[in-house]
């Protein structure tokens, strides 16, 4: 039986350009502009507007990065096979590692926040128990074949945009001018928020993860980053300066769990807050969704060069994925919101993301290019804004820190015991 199931061939390009384009959207459009606006306003003020767009910029920078990379090799694992090659096989691993231990912990943490929304509008049912379930659904969907979750993926990014517009439509004529006063965009605060929103928009990425999954890869997965990026900054900008104008700064920073169903909830209508709130539930979900198919596909990759078990590498001979790292992701991240308090670990994905992000613009600065300007200084802004952020972390999350540098730790002790084991049984 297994030897009908498992296959080593290639895996398939089955994804066009809007499969492509919408997952990275739906990694992008989710807990960031449904909480971490609220979050980000108490720093920025009435000029979060300007935090996104700094954000926006400081993202474009490393996404630069990202389209050079993949236009060059569009490989499953993205990241990881890039600074393997490109800078040592030891960083590629700990790009590889953290980026595992990042998106898992962010990924339950997420299916915890489906679970409370979900609890908000039904209760009844019990967070934990929820979150573990959509963890395992989305698993065995993933397990039936990537198309059908990239199916699933569009489905819930369209919705959760119609419900952005909505908000946006609905709420602009409510707007008041002077909600925005003070103005202030060059507080120290304002960059304090743009590190936050910087994480939201991190996502950009994820499809460059799934890249031997999607048609004609050189050209569309460039395409669907540059895509991605550019919708989502119209949409984050948007919603901020809707929902500042609606209930101002202090409103949005004084309801950190909703910011948004508080701000539309200024208009008197039940309905537009419900709508509001089912569209974080789906945004949610999107995001869970595409951190499983994303995990699950780097280990898949390191699996592949021997950096984790080689079964992990292992093909489903009818469905074409890699089923033993996704169902693994899959019991992982539901075991994690059972078992442990993910506030506490969670800061991990802060400190990651910026370390494995610096590390791709590093990667794209050894390319072989003929554009020297793009190849010194494009790559390098990329990894000096991730650098500064990192700094910045610091003073907004120490904690962040400490658990980032325990999980390099405990990668560079994985990685140094397995070199180890290898040569005594070589």
């Amino acid at each position: 039986m297994r030897k009908e199931m498992d296959h080593q061939a290639n895996l398939k390009p089955t994804l066009g350009l809007f499969d492509a384009t919408a997952i990275s959207v739906g990694a992008i459009i989710g807990g960031g502009i449904f909480v971490v606006t609220g979050i980000a306003a108490r720093y920025a003020g009435s000029a979060i507007v300007i935090s996104m767009l700094i954000a926006a910029v400081i993202s474009l920078l490393t996404a630069s990065s990202f389209i050079k990379l993949t236009a060059w090799s569009p490989r499953e694992g993205s990241i990881y096979e890039y600074t393997y090659q490109l800078i040592s096989p030891f960083a590629g691993f700990l790009t590889g590692w953290m980026w595992i231990l990042s998106n898992t912990f962010a990924g339950a943490a997420v299916s915890l926040g489906f679970a409370y929304y979900v609890n908000a509008l039904f209760p009844g049912f019990p967070p934990n128990i929820v979150a573990a379930t959509i963890c395992i659904a989305f698993a065995l969907l993933n397990y039936h074949g990537v198309r059908e979750s990239a199916l699933v993926n569009n489905l819930l990014v369209v919705a959760k945009l119609l419900l952005l517009a909505f908000f946006i439509i609905y709420g602009l004529p409510y707007a008041k001018l002077s909600n925005f006063v003070p103005f202030a965009p060059f507080e120290t605060g304002v960059l304090y928020g743009a590190c936050l929103i910087f994480f939201a928009y991190g996502g950009f990425a994820r499809v460059a993860v799934i890249a031997e999954e999607v048609k004609d890869a050189k050209r569309n997965v460039p395409r669907a980053i540059i895509l991605s990026m550019a919708i989502s900054t119209v949409v984050y900008v948007l919603v901020s300066i809707v929902a500042v104008g609606l209930v101002g700064a202090t409103g949005l920073a004084g309801n950190p769990d909703s910011p948004l169903a508080g701000a539309i909830g200024i208009t008197g209508n039940a309905a537009a807050v419900y709508a509001i709130s089912l569209g974080a539930i789906l945004a949610t979900a999107s995001v869970l969704l595409t951190s499983l198919l994303g995990v699950s596909r780097m280990i898949y990759a390191m699996a592949r060069k021997g950096d984790l078990p080689r079964i992990l590498s292992r093909l489903h001979s009818k469905y074409d994925t890699p089923y033993y790292a996704v169902l693994m992701t899959g019991v992982l991240m539901a075991l994690l919101v059972l078992l442990v308090d993910l506030t506490k670990v969670v800061a991990v994905s802060t400190f990651a993301l910026l370390f494995y992000y610096t590390l791709t613009n590093f990667s794209a600065m050894r390319l072989e290019n003929r554009d020297r300007v793009y190849r010194r200084i494009v790559p390098a802004l990329g990894a000096i804004t991730c650098m500064v952020l990192l700094v910045l972390i610091i003073f907004i999350s120490p904690q962040a820190w400490v658990m980032g540098i325990a999980g390099l730790v405990v990668g560079t002790v994985y990685y140094t015991g397995k070199k180890r084991l290898h040569r005594k049984t070589s």
